[in-house]
């Protein structure tokens, strides 16, 4: 195996390879995030795209905005454990100002209360698309209000009590339900679009998805602000978990992850990959099977550039499901156009050239679509083709002794395959962040030709570009990680077709 920059040789097939660092304020590095903001700032902080001071306006019930209006003050103000022993695995928290550059406004620019009560009520309808339909209505009330609003909005924060997070879910089983049971026979009708006019139901509710999060995402990119969702208990400023109650990481902690979050969201750049290559981009295809029909599915995808940036396109062709082999696959002429729609978006944001793209999957990828893919790819552009799934039941490495295996650890199988642990015990934090046995990323160059080292390489660095959160690495890459949630958003609300392509919209 070549020896790539940055990586320690373990034996004639292993690599270890070092944290992939990241790139912060004034052109600086760090591997840990926490450690780039704390000393350096975020990326942009010189940049025009700075959010100075962001505005941002609440939405939920007077409980909600209260928590909300508690957590920006204490968001200006340092945090840490009392154990100084654990601040290697939960790292103080230095204050919004001093990791981000400017404060955060303890007022917001507008707040929108809805009724606790009716909020309770609404999610207990028996029916899912009624229910969730129902509930996020009273949000989207406030998203029409808040058009008034002369200031520019960074971002929208929705506070949901806890009650209606656990009932406003595909799967979501209620405990006392209120309202009639439908027939199949009737939920066939309404999910058909057929209205009955002896009934007081808007039809609409059975074309978008019954899932809470999903479907609020969805309506929200309507009027062009970004959210972030909190459940109530999310903004408890305690690090004491009470019997009974959700249990929370430190409040340090979730005052990292809100911050990077919302900074994002505002329009800031938290950090970008430091070793990133200029001219190349990763494209994450994403799949999502209908509930309407077993074979049929429904495609996007997802561009990320060395920046960090990301961009979403939703395909107007159908793909098909084979039950036999479990595979989505487009047909070339579907693959060329999904290719081409994205990086004409891209163009129209960024523009600049680029020399080579890497597509991820998790199924594979046919020669007839990669050959539609190579017909949408520049001329003097190199594609690649790669399968990354999550394999667990394939071969593992161990270590001997208590700690697992390290995070960067990769076993080279031959010049097209290897297994990649972004999970793992992370010497940063001096522990492995997991419950279970750490489990490898199996990567397959199926399609082009590139360096299996170096396009292992490239994954390990785009499990650092999750910006919903402030951590050291995810176990998997930024273009796997977010398809389902950018496939639900996108596929399963039928009505909504005003899709945004910026990813902080989806997050």
């Amino acid at each position: 195996m070549n020896r790539l920059k940055g990586t320690i040789s373990v034996s004639e097939n292993v690599l270890l390879f070092e944290e992939p660092p990241l790139q912060f304020g004034r052109g600086q590095s760090a591997a840990d995030p926490h450690d780039g903001l704390t000393l350096f700032g975020p990326h942009s902080i010189d940049a025009p795209s700075h959010p100075k001071s962001p505005g941002y306006v609440v939405l939920g019930s007077a409980t909600g905005i209260s928590l909300v209006r508690q957590w920006a003050e204490a968001m200006n103000e340092p945090w840490y454990v009392a154990d100084s022993a654990k601040h290697r695995l939960w790292p103080p928290f230095p204050g919004f100002d001093a990791a981000f550059g400017d404060k955060w406004s303890t007022k917001p620019l507008w707040a929108h209360e809805i009724d606790r009560e009716l909020l309770l009520e609404s999610s207990q309808k028996r029916d899912p698309h009624e229910r969730c339909f129902s509930v996020v209505e009273m949000f989207v009330e406030g998203f029409r209000q808040m058009r008034k609003v002369d200031s520019p909005i960074g971002v929208a924060i929705c506070i949901v009590p806890d009650e209606v997070w656990a009932n406003c879910r595909p799967k979501s089983n209620v405990t006392r339900p209120i309202g009639d049971r439908l027939s199949r026979t009737e939920k066939k009708l309404r999910k058909g679009g057929q209205f009955n006019l002896f009934e007081d139901y808007d039809p609409e509710q059975y074309q978008l998805s019954p899932d809470f999060r999903r479907q609020i995402k969805a309506r929200a990119m309507q009027d062009n602000i970004p959210l972030q969702i909190f459940r109530e208990s999310t903004l408890r400023l305690s690090d004491e978990n009470p019997f009974g109650s959700r249990g929370l990481t430190p409040v340090s902690d979730r005052m990292w992850n809100v911050s990077t979050a919302l900074y994002y969201k505002c329009g800031g750049k938290p950090w970008r990959l430091h070793n990133g290559r200029d001219g190349v981009c990763y494209v994450g295809l994403a799949f999502r099977r209908t509930e309407e029909s077993k074979g049929s599915a429904c495609c996007a995808a997802q561009m990320f550039i060395d920046s960090g940036d990301g961009i979403v396109f939703l395909a107007d062709d159908r793909p098909w499901y084979s039950e036999k082999d479990r595979q989505f696959h487009l047909s070339r002429n579907s693959a060329t156009r999904l290719l081409n729609g994205i990086l004409n978006t891209y163009r129209s944001l960024d523009g600049r050239p680029l020399r080579e793209i890497f597509l991820h999957s998790r199924s594979e990828i046919s020669d007839e679509e990669f050959r539609g893919y190579q017909a949408a790819c520049p001329n003097d552009c190199t594609l690649v083709g790669i399968r990354v799934r999550t394999d667990r039941f394939g071969p593992r490495l161990y270590r001997t002794g208590r700690m697992p295996v390290l995070r960067g650890t990769f076993w080279q199988v031959n010049e097209r395959c290897g297994y990649l642990y972004g999970s793992g015990f992370k010497d940063r934090i001096g522990t492995y962040d997991g419950w279970e046995t750490p489990v490898p990323l199996k990567i397959d160059i199926q399609h082009g030709n590139s360096s299996i080292g170096c396009v292992a390489e490239d994954i390990l660095g785009l499990t650092k570009l999750n910006y919903n959160a402030c951590r050291l690495g995810e176990s998997k890459p930024v273009t796997i990680k977010f398809s389902d949630a950018v496939g639900e958003i996108l596929i399963s609300n039928q009505s909504i077709k005003d899709y945004r392509p910026n990813f902080k919209f989806y997050i």
